[in-house]
């Protein structure tokens, strides 16, 4: 669709994707989607544009950002989030924890949160850039994952691969320190040590010599666990189809849109060379919608015919 070809970083939004867990002061848990909304607009390139763009400057999104903030045009994006309680997750229309799927606003309205803003460029790409470690585990009290497969994989392994890419100590990195307290951990020695635990310094919990202890304390609300191991079908909301939002998405766009879209999926689509692979990615879009379906069959069909 249009917006599958943002025309900067500037002028598309950002999404969390995932599920996450708010737990307020009286222990009750919510369910939450982030969005990051562009203040700048969204600005899209049409395939064309695109295709001239890219030969140009293939790195046209990274030149725009910097020199927006060179400017001093410092991009923005408004937060906001989604909040479900708890106990409507069992009962919702489809699996609020399943990635591919969105929340509808009407059912949970977007509420305001603040504000991100880019207001510099990196003075070092290497140190702020190369060697940021973004993991989804880094939780603070009152933030925590939920049932979402996907979410609960990643947990360990983006941690995993900043052990594995910047070393034990890459939370002593600057790019990655809190900034209101210290990393205190049992990290120590091997790559990019950066701090000055070594001599008599204990790398083992529990010891006597002061060293930091973890709290016990719960971050987030505890899940609900239910059923047997092994396995089995997941569980069916009443809309939990892979095609249904496909439709709605479709049926939202305007006819201008539509036609972009069946364009862009006819183009790659008619180069295949086998029939039933072509007839098996059309019976796709005839779920969404069957309009969808007779449209990107018509205009396979054309493509071919020429």
């Amino acid at each position: 669709g249009d917006r599958g070809i943002p025309a900067s970083y500037r002028h598309m939004n950002g999404y969390g994707s995932h599920t996450y867990q708010w737990t307020n002061a009286a222990g009750e848990a919510f369910f939450v989607k982030y969005h990051f909304k562009t203040n700048q607009g969204i600005r899209c390139l049409s395939s064309e544009q695109a295709q001239e763009l890219a030969g140009k400057d293939p790195n046209s999104h990274q030149t725009d950002l910097l020199q927006a903030i060179e400017r001093g045009v410092h991009p923005s994006w408004t937060l906001y989030a989604q909040i479900m309680p708890a106990a409507d997750a069992a009962e919702y229309r489809f699996n609020p924890f399943d990635l591919t799927k969105v929340w509808p606003h009407r059912d949970y309205p977007l509420q305001r949160v603040g504000r991100l803003v880019l207001d510099r460029n990196p003075d070092n790409v290497f140190a702020e850039v190369e060697q940021a470690a973004f993991s989804p585990n880094n939780f603070v009290p009152g933030i925590g994952p939920s049932a979402d497969k996907m979410l609960q994989g990643r947990l360990f392994a983006y941690a995993d691969a900043h052990r594995y890419r910047l070393g034990v100590n890459h939370t002593q990195l600057a790019v990655n320190a809190p900034r209101a307290t210290t990393a205190d951990n049992y990290g120590r020695d091997g790559l990019m040590a950066a701090n000055s635990q070594g001599r008599y310094a204990k790398n083992y919990e529990p010891n006597s010599y002061e060293g930091p202890a973890e709290t016990g304390r719960p971050l987030a609300a505890p899940l609900p666990v239910t059923g047997h191991t092994g396995t089995h079908a997941a569980p069916q909301h009443t809309k939990d189809d892979d095609f249904y939002q496909a439709g709605e998405l479709y049926r939202l766009m305007s006819e201008e849109e539509r036609r972009r879209l069946v364009a862009n999926i006819a183009g790659g689509l008619a180069q295949v060379s086998r029939d039933d692979v072509i007839e098996k990615n059309l019976a796709h879009f005839h779920a969404a919608d069957p309009e969808y379906g007779r449209r990107v069959r018509e205009a396979v069909e054309a493509l071919r015919e020429d």
